[in-house]
């Protein structure tokens, strides 16, 4: 790098001018020729998805809003949700990335207004008897003082500042976007332990129910024994029935109290926080329906589908960065200070020292090293873009993948009712031919086993059936909603003008 300078109180803004047109025309040593960016913007229109979702209702109203866990209408989860929202360190950790963020842009837009210090120096020195200095200060001791008022301000003719400021706000929208995804992430997480809480709630019911079922076959069981109809294998393996459920009520109660306490850890409370935690109330879950602007809508609607948009802004700035330090550096400096031996007269006007000029750095013969950082930054724009279109991609087949298995769900239900409805009414038979001494017991625990798988089927589906909706809400981001960021209306802009 050469840096040119030059200190007068007479230096005309021509003279600047005549500089930086003579630096202009030595930094053509360096070139930018032959280096760009490969990778393009997706437009999100081109995703062919139209199939399928045509199957499915359509309406404005189906994305989420911001509070989307009131539909649940259950009062305790939405205490929870605000609790967690209020108190988790994990949240408060994104908090915390967010105000760095906005500290860096703070810093770099300091580059856009001269900077201005200060400083005093006093140096007791002895001054050589054989130097430049003549008698008679030459070999005497003697104190320099120097107080002095700097000002320097660079002219940012090329925009090399301004990009790079403008890339760490889009940084800091990044680092607010991902804050709202975390968010997302916490909330979904908390309803998630919340509907398999609900769920565990129902398998234990179902595992009480089968208890008392079986203390009443149990008691019939004795009487037919009693009356030598049944021998003493079938009472033994109808008493063998009891502990088997209450196993099973064990274990739905072990479910509750583990899921409990991560409903805590959500909380950002301790475990006792718990203990409080009630039956879950929760509304039947709305009908399906989606958006009528899918896949374009998720581009301003999915947090992390908007914190990539910003990264590619950021990183089609730092392009524009690379390519201003081709050019030269152009900055204006001035100082004022006071400058004597010793303090007789130090605070005198003629004691004052003032300075003003330009100065110019500006590269000629850099091995490379600017093309390569330039390279960088491009290749690094490329790679940004492209997990930008993954994550978009990615966001549309999360939508469909959510809406296929809520589709085939439903059909599954249909079957698993009329399959419980047939083996509940082929236990209730078996149950009375065993009263009436017509069948074995061996017939009624068949049927019983039938019954209870399919009841635990369809607790098992109706649990799945809300974590899809659970899904739906998170993969249409959870209400979500960010404004553009600069040229994002055109998605091709933003690789024309970093080429």
């Amino acid at each position: 790098m050469t840096t040119l300078v030059r200190s007068h109180p007479t230096a005309t803004p021509t003279g600047v001018r005549i500089l930086a047109l003579a630096a202009m025309l030595l930094s053509g040593c360096t070139s930018m020729a032959g280096l760009h960016t490969q990778a393009h913007v997706d437009d999100p229109q081109g995703i062919a998805a139209g199939r399928s979702l045509g199957a499915v209702p359509l309406s404005d109203a189906a994305w989420p809003r911001q509070d989307w866990w009131l539909d649940y209408g259950d009062a305790q989860l939405d205490r929870l949700v605000d609790r967690a929202l209020a108190g988790q360190p994990g949240l408060r950790i994104a908090e915390a990335r967010v105000r760095a963020a906005d500290a860096v842009a703070g810093m770099a837009g300091a580059s856009l207004v001269p900077q201005v210090d200060g400083g005093f120096h006093s140096t007791r020195e002895r001054f050589s008897e054989h130097g430049t200095v003549p008698p008679p200060i030459a070999g005497s001791w003697q104190t320099i003082n120097d107080a002095s008022l700097g000002l320097h301000y660079e002219l940012d003719f090329w925009g090399k500042n301004r990009a790079a400021v403008d890339a760490a706000l889009d940084r800091a929208h990044a680092a607010e976007v991902d804050l709202q995804a975390a968010r997302l992430m916490l909330t979904t997480a908390m309803v998630r332990a919340y509907l398999r809480l609900d769920a565990a709630y129902a398998r234990r019911d179902l595992a009480q129910a089968t208890l008392t079922q079986r203390r009443q076959t149990l008691a019939l069981t004795r009487k037919r024994v009693a009356a030598q109809l049944d021998s003493a294998l079938e009472l033994t393996q109808a008493e063998a029935g009891l502990p088997a459920a209450r196993e099973q009520i064990s274990a739905a109660n072990e479910a509750i109290a583990r899921i409990g306490n991560q409903i805590a850890a959500l909380e950002g409370e301790g475990p006792d926080a718990s203990l409080t935690i009630t039956r879950p109330q929760l509304a039947p879950p709305a009908p399906v329906a989606v958006p009528g602007d899918l896949p374009v809508g998720l581009i301003g609607r999915r947090p992390d589908v908007v914190a990539q948009r910003w990264r590619v802004e950021a990183a089609g700035q730092d392009i524009k960065v690379a390519k201003a330090r081709f050019y030269p550096d152009i900055s204006l400096n001035a100082f004022l200070g006071l400058q004597r031996l010793g303090f007789d007269d130090f605070l005198s006007a003629g004691s004052r020292v003032l300075g003003v000029g330009p100065a110019i750095s500006l590269p000629i013969f850099d091995g490379g090293r600017l093309r390569s950082n330039l390279a960088l930054h491009q290749a690094g724009y490329d790679a940004t873009v492209e997990a930008y279109n993954a994550t978009v991609l990615a966001a549309v087949h999360d939508v469909v993948d959510q809406l296929v298995s809520l589709h085939w769900l439903d059909e599954r239900q249909r079957e698993e009712q009329q399959a419980l409805a047939l083996s509940q009414h082929a236990y209730e038979l078996a149950q009375a031919r065993y009263r009436s001494g017509l069948a074995s017991y061996l017939q009624v625990l068949s049927a019983e086993g039938q019954v209870l798988g399919q009841k635990q089927q369809v607790i098992a589906s109706q649990a799945r059936q809300r974590e899809l909706h659970l899904n739906l809400v998170r993969a249409l981001g959870g209400g979500y909603v960010a404004a553009a960021p600069a040229g994002a209306s055109n998605p091709r802009s933003a690789h024309h003008e970093t080429r």
